[in-house]
């Protein structure tokens, strides 16, 4: 199964992105001690932090939203090759011993990206790593953790209701200074932040389960996109079956 993006673009979405409705099954059986202390299992969001952040929000219906939220680990990667010719910060170690430069983080999160109604995609270049001799290594890459962090919940402003846990995936989840940002942040507005492994799921091995998902759900003609979440005209089924050559 191949060309999942093209009916969806051909009908007005942006082709992505494609895994939310598979965040979708996945929300359905969590476990209860993931809600331990909240009034409602519902809504829940899956983000996934990679180059880019993007969050699916789910609610009790199984309707969904999803969207780009900011700059994912990408400029992490690139501040700390800028600066030190190393390849990413692995576990967040740099960050970890830096501070964060307020100025600094306030200048990207009013970018007007962060003000744009949802759905919306994000690419790589649209934010660039600040100047190297603006910072040491670690407060750049500090900096950068926390406007990661800071730009997915910001994303609560355009979700009907916040959510009442956001299940973190994707690389960025092993970034220390990334993480305790999520936590603390998330601490002051009454709602928990989670890794993948915390409720069960396998956080490295979900994009590619997510594809598998998908091309089941293409064979049979079933949805794999919606206005909500790739701004398509209505629910499409997408993608087209391979056709092997025979000798």
């Amino acid at each position: 199964i191949h060309d999942l993006r093209a009916r969806d673009m051909q009908h007005g979405g942006q082709g992505a992105p494609l895994v939310p409705v598979y965040h979708r099954a996945l929300s359905k059986n969590l476990p209860d001690t993931v809600f331990k202390g909240s009034k409602s299992r519902w809504p829940v969001a899956f983000v996934n932090i990679g180059g880019i952040a993007n969050v699916t929000w789910i609610s009790a219906r199984g309707s969904m939203i999803a969207f780009d939220t900011g700059p994912g680990n990408a400029l992490i990667d690139q501040w700390v090759q800028h600066k030190a010719g190393i390849p990413y910060d692995q576990a967040g170690a740099i960050a970890s011993e830096g501070h964060i430069i307020a100025e600094m983080a306030d200048a990207y999160l009013q970018a007007g990206f962060f003000s744009r109604p949802a759905p919306k995609s994000l690419d790589r270049n649209d934010f660039l790593p600040p100047d190297p001799a603006s910072a040491s290594l670690e407060d750049g890459a500090r900096t950068l953790a926390h406007v990661t962090a800071r730009s997915i919940l910001m994303a609560a402003d355009h979700l009907p209701k916040p959510p009442v846990v956001w299940i973190i995936c994707g690389g960025g989840r092993h970034n220390a200074a990334i993480m305790h940002d999520l936590r603390d942040l998330a601490a002051g507005t009454g709602t928990r932040v989670v890794s993948a492994e915390d409720v069960g799921l396998d956080g490295d091995a979900m994009e590619a389960e997510a594809w598998a998902y998908l091309a089941v759900r293409s064979r049979r003609g079933l949805k794999i996109t919606w206005p909500g979440t790739t701004g398509v005209d209505k629910p499409r089924s997408g993608g087209k079956k391979a056709r092997h050559r025979s000798g």
